[in-house]
């Protein structure tokens, strides 16, 4: 099974890149991530239309047969343990996983109508540049979950 992180976003800072580095090296090879940045669209003052521009972009990386997790803060929040048990069952099914994350203004309405699910990280809200670091975090714990791995202690 393979994860990708689709991602709207500018150049992530150094710090972001070397977070989310360090939990993608750390996941074994059969379960990788793979990490999709995608320019966000250029400024215009139709919100809808911004967020539409990205949709397409993104939706243009999805395969027909992946596993599609829209992040939006109105989605179902997720402990550490349903998302173990969710990768668990994703590769029962032998799909790829795709993350994706909007830009600025969050996803499109087709990106999310495309989803098989849509997950809110959290209550609060976070810089995009950062969620990347959070879910690929995340995905590490869950694995660790599923491995008894001594890295979660809840």
């Amino acid at each position: 099974m393979k994860i990708k992180i689709l991602t709207v976003a500018a150049k992530a800072p150094g710090w972001v890149q070397e977070g989310y580095a360090e939990y993608a090296k750390r996941m074994p090879k059969g379960l990788s991530f793979e990490l999709i940045e995608m320019p966000p669209s250029k400024h215009v003052n139709d919100s809808e239309r911004f967020k539409s521009e990205e949709g397409e972009r993104i939706l243009s990386r999805i395969r027909e047969d992946d596993w599609v997790v829209a992040l939006d803060e109105h989605g179902t929040l997720c402990d550490s343990a349903r998302l173990a048990r969710s990768i668990e069952e994703w590769q029962m099914q032998g799909r790829d996983v795709v993350f994706a994350i909007g830009g600025s203004d969050g996803l499109s309405n087709t990106v999310k109508s495309r989803a098989n699910q849509i997950m809110s990280l959290s209550t609060l809200t976070f810089p995009h540049h950062l969620v990347r670091v959070i879910v690929a975090e995340a995905l590490y714990r869950a694995w660790t979950i599923s491995n008894g791995h001594p890295y979660h202690r809840a």
